[in-house]
């Protein structure tokens, strides 16, 4: 008897039921609630099978948890189990009593549950009041035995109208249109005992052409929609009418016996109703049997013509909100690009950090290792990390374009102006040296052959003075390139800052000036203090920015993911010196997706591209020094998430 059965027939002591979402051997079914109810591993408990939801896992423990009711308020308690049960993906203590609300999500492992209630709650400031009485002595009249309505109809009624119930609770709860359909082949056949097959057809998107998404049949077969044979008559009359069709003895209805379609599947009674929305149909869904001439009546047809109007309903509210969600990602995408147009060179970063990080969150999440087991993301976390690492750099718009676009220690401009001091260094030292000369031959009057010597001395040391400037400038040249890794001082540099050339009436010139050679010795990439202060600052600006942004409840942690993304297990990271657990998985995962790309990124114009296994041993250096979580970059390192993205 399945679970949906023994709910049925229980209903008189059913107050809520869970929704068990499938996931691997878990199947999914829905199981009605008592005054209490086990979870727990073990088919053979002692327990009743209505008292005992058995979840056939050995990350679950024998006796796992209980939910239990207290008046109109059900609980739930974790049994001291070995993995924990969690309700909104909080831990319950163990022996501790939890509330449940409607819609609430519990958790035991390899299992995920959903909470409904069927309690409606009363209000306290309301009385009952009776508006109308009625004698019901005047219906009674016309109870005559011939006409009395069974005992067995009257349950099937009644278990109609308790799926039909079910149904509303369900379709209210969907936030996507596949567990839509599916939730509505579930509850069919129980809403249509007769029916031997039903089928839904939908639009993809306004405009396009219907579409099989979902078919089943009474015994449990799942048929393939792409392969499914339908009858095109009774579709097109649904949809170009846009009304919906009863048919008994369908083989015998001049409108319907005779086409191919039909006689083919032998479809003997079919129900088909459209999904009508202020005019648009939607989609439709078709019930079908080959079996009895009359198995459907007018009834039916209006209990499926109220499924189909909450349908199409739940249907375009996941319209408009795909709509809204692809605005706010192409607006998204949009600013990103802007942003990363003022800095050319590096374009492509975020957009790449943002793969990355998403296939590295579904890597983390199928983890079976003991540390990782517990590190769960649901469909919209995984959408707040995309949106957190595409704006993680969003700061960088107020950071000045001659800092951002830097590629050297020194800039270009002052790179040029050093370069143009050499050259002015070494006409100075000619002037200086063929002056020196030129006096020389006045007070002694040289002959020509000493002349000849002398200007060969003179030549000569202008020579060496020539290599020792070209060997300085080299050395600037050398020192001038960012380094990825920490690098020591040579002491070259410290050699040069003494050095300088004659000017004009026997004054000196350093060749390299105090701001110069501050620059130019930076062991690590290519900003100095100030600069690297302002690109540091992009961190709080980004944060500053997107708080600004009226964020939904399901993305309200992307300014915090974003703005963490430079910080370190050890604290030694910027711009909150946070550490440890200070730092949620989610930043900690950015982090590693951005220094990886930062180091393998073939745009960088401050460094060459570093070969992948040079990157991965350069961040693993970086774990053995506490920066990063070691465990999360061996799930990256074993998902190869940066080949997956």
């Amino acid at each position: 008897m399945d679970t949906q059965t023994r709910m049925q027939e229980a209903q008189g002591a059913v107050m809520a039921y869970l929704e068990v979402i499938g996931s691997g051997v878990v199947k999914s079914s829905v199981f009605p609630l008592h005054d209490e109810v086990v979870i727990g591993r073990d088919p053979q408990d002692s327990l009743a099978s209505d008292r005992f939801l058995c979840i056939p896992e050995h990350t679950v423990s024998r006796r796992h948890a209980r939910i239990m009711r207290r008046g109109e308020t059900y609980f739930v308690e974790d049994l001291h189990s070995f993995n924990g049960t969690w309700v909104l993906g909080k831990r319950l203590a163990p022996g501790a009593w939890q509330p449940l609300q409607e819609g609430d999500e519990l958790s035991v492992p390899s299992a995920r549950m959903v909470f409904h209630s069927l309690i409606v709650p009363a209000k306290e400031s309301t009385p009952a009041m009776i508006t109308k009485m009625v004698d019901a002595t005047q219906y009674a009249q016309t109870m005559q035995p011939e006409h009395a309505v069974s005992q067995a109809d009257m349950q099937r009624l009644v278990r109609k109208l308790h799926a039909m119930a079910q149904v509303g609770i369900a379709l209210g709860a969907v936030t996507d249109r596949a567990t839509l359909t599916e939730k509505i082949m579930n509850f069919i056949f129980d809403l249509f005992p007769a029916a031997e097959r039903a089928f839904i057809l939908l639009k993809k998107s306004e405009g396009e052409v219907l579409l099989p998404v979902a078919a089943a049949r009474r015994d449990g077969t799942v048929e393939d929609p792409q392969k499914l044979r339908l009858s095109h008559t009774i579709i097109d009359e649904v949809v170009n009418k846009k009304q919906a069709i009863l048919s008994v003895d369908t083989l015998a209805d001049r409108h319907f016996g005779s086409q191919e379609s039909i006689i083919s599947q032998a479809i003997r009674s079919v129900m088909c109703v459209p999904l009508l929305l202020e005019g648009e149909c939607l989609g439709l869904i078709q019930v079908d049997t080959s079996s009895d001439p009359y198995a459907f009546k007018e009834q039916d047809l209006e209990m499926l013509t109220g499924v189909c109007a909450e349908a199409a309903v739940a249907l375009k509210n996941f319209q408009l909100y795909s709509d809204i969600e692809r605005l706010l990602d192409g607006f998204v995408r949009a600013s990103v690009q802007a942003i990363e147009e003022r800095d050319p060179v590096t374009a492509g970063h975020s957009f790449r950090v943002a793969a990355y990080a998403e296939s590295f969150a579904v890597a983390v999440d199928r983890a079976d290792s003991p540390e990782m087991r517990q590190i769960q993301f649901s469909r919209d976390q995984l959408r707040e990390i995309r949106y957190a690492a595409l704006l993680h750099d969003f700061g960088k718009v107020g950071v000045r374009e001659h800092v951002l676009r830097k590629e050297k220690k020194l800039h270009h401009a002052d790179m040029r102006m050093l370069e143009q001091r050499f050259r002015h260094a070494r006409a100075c030292l000619e002037r200086q040296a063929w002056r020196r000369l030129a006096d020389l031959h006045l007070e002694r009057d040289l002959s020509m052959e000493a002349f000849r010597i002398e200007k060969e001395r003179v030549e000569h040391e202008l020579q060496q003075e020539s290599k020792r400037l070209d060997v300085f400038l080299e050395t600037i040249r050398r020192a001038n390139e960012p380094a990825i890794s920490l690098t020591e001082d040579t002491g070259e540099l410290r050699e040069l800052l003494g050095c300088s050339y004659p000017e004009e009436e026997g004054h000196s010139a350093p060749l390299l000036g105090e701001d110069e050679f501050l620059a130019l010795s930076i062991t690590k990439g290519c900003l100095t203090a100030d600069e690297r202060k302002q690109i540091e600052e992009h961190v709080v600006d980004s944060y500053s920015f997107l708080i600004l942004i009226p964020w939904t409840k399901d993305l309200g942690g992307v300014p915090s993911i974003a703005h963490g993304h430079h910080e370190k297990l050890d604290g030694s990271g910027y711009p909150m010196g946070l550490r440890g657990d200070q730092i949620c998985v989610q930043t900690r995962m950015l982090t590693i997706c951005d220094i990886y790309d930062a180091l393998t990124a073939a745009d960088r114009p401050y460094k060459k591209s570093v070969p992948v296994p040079q990157a991965l041993d350069l961040m693993w250096l970086e774990c053995r020094a506490g920066h990063l979580d070691s465990r999360l970059f061996n799930v990256f390192v074993e998902s190869r998430a940066w080949a997956a993205a």
